[in-house]
């Protein structure tokens, strides 16, 4: 596939470009500083900023699928759906956080007493973004959250899929690596399970 990742140079974003290129996929790696992308086999560097609509719909131009790994501000999925269509490209995969996820029916993680104002000051914008996302009918979008816990580990391949609500293992515990949840983007861009729906990944 020819996948357009915007946010390459990210925790994540590193990550998935590692799992793309090592299926063979070409990458257009989308960035506001390219310089901290090294040449490698099958990747092309582009500078782009979500604020620059047009200059990023050049970047997105012809490719098969758009992946958007950003820190969410205002209006950022907007501006990611308005240079999609512009480019023509109608498949959306948009990483978000966990914090919009259901720590029981119908109530989010966000919204759970005692939840950290430090990190709900991140979590309350990528919750936003699900909702705007939400509402789009013409792109063939998917938004994934990953786990409450989400940090660098091993590639192991191994992890379930779920919908709405936080997964948790035998212990109790939320997690997921960055390389697992790499791998679960690119599995969805290969084999789409989850159009127009959000899934999470967890261990």
């Amino acid at each position: 596939m020819r996948i357009a990742l915007i946010g390459a140079t990210g925790n994540v974003g590193a990550k998935i470009l590692d799992e793309a290129l090592s299926r063979g996929h070409q990458v257009t790696g989308i960035a506001r500083h390219i310089e901290k992308l090294k040449a490698r086999p099958g990747l092309t560097a582009k500078q782009a900023d979500l604020a620059d609509e047009r200059k990023l719909a050049d970047a997105v131009r012809g490719h098969d699928a758009i992946v958007v790994s950003v820190r969410y501000q205002h209006n950022d999925v907007l501006k990611a759906f308005a240079a999609a269509k512009a480019a023509g490209v109608r498949r959306v995969l948009l990483v978000g956080g966990a914090a919009s996820l259901e720590a029981s029916p119908g109530v989010r993680l966000l919204d759970t007493p005692g939840f950290p104002a430090e990190i709900k000051v991140e979590a309350q914008p990528a919750a936003e973004a699900l909702s705007r996302v939400r509402e789009e009918k013409a792109l063939e979008w998917t938004f994934v959250s990953p786990s409450i816990m989400l940090v660098p580990g091993q590639r192991t391949g191994k992890f379930r899929i779920g919908g709405d609500q936080v997964l948790k293992d035998a212990k109790g515990d939320s997690r997921i690596s960055q390389e697992d949840l790499a791998v679960a983007i690119i599995d969805e861009l290969e084999k789409p399970r989850h159009i127009r729906k959000r899934f999470t990944v967890g261990y």
